[in-house]
């Protein structure tokens, strides 16, 4: 036990922290990156899933179905950088840390290679989590 408590002290007076410590931002938009073609590569209703559940908060009465389709996001993480002046709308900024970053897109219905693109993809820290704006591939939001 005393030895414990002098470990815990040491540690206290080094500067260390035993609570556990939020991955760096890079990492967890690895993650999500990640975690969204898993989702992809499930299906059509995992994906809708993953998108619903990851929609920012502030946003969350908007979202779009996929009908069908799977959207697969391999990011550029070199261009990764802040942009706290970006508005998905007139409303003004989403709350959260606002990370922009280079993706390539891939679109795919049963499998199938539909379309390709090159774009920009918006994700907000906020809360420990990893949120983004989830895609309306007909135009439509719900």
């Amino acid at each position: 036990m005393r030895t414990a408590l002098l470990c815990l002290a040491a540690c206290a007076l080094a500067g260390c922290s035993t609570t556990p410590q939020a991955p760096a931002p890079e990492q967890q938009v690895r993650d999500y990156f990640a975690a969204n073609d898993a989702a992809a590569r499930a299906g059509a209703r995992a994906q809708q899933d993953f998108f619903t559940r990851t929609q920012h908060p502030d946003y969350a009465d908007r979202t779009c179905e996929l009908d069908g389709l799977t959207v697969q996001l391999e990011p550029a993480m070199s261009t990764l950088r802040p942009d706290p002046g970006y508005q998905p709308d007139s409303t003004g900024p989403p709350r959260g840390d606002v990370r922009v970053v280079g993706v390539e897109v891939t679109v795919r219905r049963d499998g199938t290679i539909i379309g390709r693109q090159i774009g920009s993809q918006h994700l907000v820290l906020l809360d420990g989590r990893v949120h983004g704006f989830a895609p309306c591939p007909t135009g439509d939001a719900s």
